[in-house]
């Protein structure tokens, strides 16, 4: 990446975050963040979105919005190189999403695939909340606002790059210049894209209830691994395994490193071998659940240590994302006042504008 780079990207507050979220993007945040060739970095807790689906429950958003920044600092996201900030908290979004919907026809947010896969997820069929239909609007807010290059997001968020992308255009080609294109950059490992649910269902999803979270236990990760879906023809150990929608093979293709052989099973060189052998019978689920435990168990236990200890202290937690705020609101400040000037909607700040009507008028 360029030194102009930036960063943006964030989480939705309802609920904490899982190793669906840690492999998809918190953990090559952290990697960016720490490379450290970037020009600015802003991870933003979508609280406003995610009352767009739950505005009969606001206390459910309001508590996880302390949960997911846990969830930062735990993953070791560090406020001194970042920028971490709550979306409701920065009023010039709204603005900004309030011009794009200008931009965007209704048929075209009925066509973006993300927002379909939502709507049949949640049920809502034809009583959508219009604040929910056009999440990508709001979205394409977000990311403009912060003059964002670089979307770091999971595959099922391409289509809403997309959609942004085309708003930047479209105002850019009406007004001038003044926004930015976005860039999505997807998960180096191709399973990280979309990691699965416990269950075997296509997507982990806090409200399928087939999550592992960054701050279970042990003893419950454990019980996640143990129940986890694999090849349900599979029945007898000297059955042939299959490895396709075999989740816990899905969840070692993203998480196994080769060091982990030698530390927690030793009678095989690599994963390949072991798939090997699952494929052609002999290899009970047992042990190889086993092994998926003990490398999450390996990941997992310094994230849970350093939520412990954020926890502790939760004013200062409040403090850090208010310093995020302010410093997020400064940057998205310029870019509604750049945005306004191109619009021609920024009267008082307009010298020339005020002189003309005057010679005008005078003229009458």
């Amino acid at each position: 990446m360029a030194k102009d780079t930036v960063i943006l990207t964030g989480d939705r507050p309802t609920g904490r975050l899982h190793i669906g979220h840690y492999v998809g993007s918190l953990k090559r945040r952290v990697e960016l963040q720490n490379e450290g060739d970037f020009k600015q970095m802003f991870v933003f807790i979508a609280d406003a979105q995610a009352l767009t689906d739950n505005i009969d429950n606001p206390e459910k958003v309001r508590q996880n919005v302390i949960e997911v920044a846990l969830d930062y600092l735990a993953v070791g996201l560090d406020p001194s190189k970042i920028t971490i900030f709550i979306q409701s908290q920065i009023p010039e979004l709204c603005e900004l999403s309030f011009y794009f919907m200008d931009l965007v026809t209704v048929s075209r947010l009925q066509r973006n695939p993300t927002v379909k896969t939502e709507i049949g997820m949640r049920g809502f069929e034809s009583s959508i909340p219009v604040g929910f239909f056009t999440y990508p609007i709001s979205q394409a807010a977000d990311i403009t606002a912060f003059r964002a290059t670089t979307v770091p997001a999971g595959e099922d968020q391409r289509p809403m790059i997309e959609q942004a992308t085309e708003i930047v255009r479209r105002f850019n080609y009406i007004y001038g210049d003044t926004l930015v294109e976005p860039q999505i950059m997807l998960p180096q490992n191709a399973v990280c894209c979309r990691l699965p649910g416990t269950d075997g269902k296509a997507k982990m999803s806090k409200s399928l209830g087939n999550c592992i979270y960054l701050s279970d236990d042990a003893k419950t990760v454990k019980q996640s691994v143990m129940s986890m879906y694999t090849d349900p023809t599979h029945i007898h150990v000297d059955d042939p395994g299959h490895l396709e929608g075999n989740t816990v093979f899905t969840y070692l293709d993203a998480f196994c490193r080769p060091e982990h052989f030698g530390l927690y099973w030793p009678d095989y060189a690599n994963l390949d071998e072991v798939k090997e052998h699952y494929q052609r019978g002999g290899l009970g689920d047992m042990k190889v659940k086993k092994f998926l435990n003990n490398i999450l168990q390996e990941e997992l236990e310094p994230i849970r240590q350093r939520r412990a200890e954020f926890a502790q202290d939760i004013p200062a937690v409040y403090a850090m994302l208010r310093r995020g705020c302010e410093q997020a609101r400064e940057v998205a400040a310029q870019t509604l006042s750049d945005v306004r000037r191109a619009m021609k909607i920024n009267y008082f700040d307009d010298a020339d504008l005020i002189k003309e009507q005057a010679a005008r008028f005078a003229q009458k």
